[in-house]
């Protein structure tokens, strides 16, 4: 079992500092009690997902795992393409550096692992016929 923990981009997380930080300052400033506690519900929902956003490779499937609603298991022998993205759809990714996983017919998802290459090469040898498409080391399987 292999786990990859998903890169961070740290000006999102000092724009989410800074953006829920000032509302908090807001909402105290208002003595608005029940939004300071709802605001403060929120920002620890998003705290546990920069803290539970990662990726396991194990038993020949790739486990995507994201805060306490998003688990997704992909059987890496599905895998037909690995590719880079800086796609801004919503994803199971703390980073705009991404990589596009494209599987079964045609579902994709984009992920962000810190070890990309590392994380490419852990899923290329559990399947070579993987597509790999990324700057850094250009294959074709």
């Amino acid at each position: 079992m292999e786990k990859f923990k998903s890169k961070t981009d740290l000006w999102f997380v000092l724009f989410l500092i800074l953006l829920f930080g000032l509302i908090l300052v807001r909402l105290v400033y208002d003595r608005s009690w029940i939004g300071f506690g709802f605001i403060l519900l929120v920002s620890a929902f998003i705290v546990h997902i920069f803290l539970t956003t990662y990726y396991t490779i194990k038993d020949n499937k790739v486990l995507i795992k994201c805060g306490f609603f998003y688990n997704l298991a992909i059987e890496i022998k599905d895998i037909k393409k690995v590719s880079e993205s800086y796609n801004i759809i919503s994803s199971p990714a703390l980073s705009f550096d991404r990589l596009e996983i494209v599987y079964d017919k045609l579902d994709t998802v984009l992920i962000s692992p810190k070890d990309k290459l590392r994380f490419i090469d852990t899923i290329n040898k559990i399947n070579p016929q993987i597509e790999i498409k990324i700057k850094d080391q250009k294959r074709h399987n």
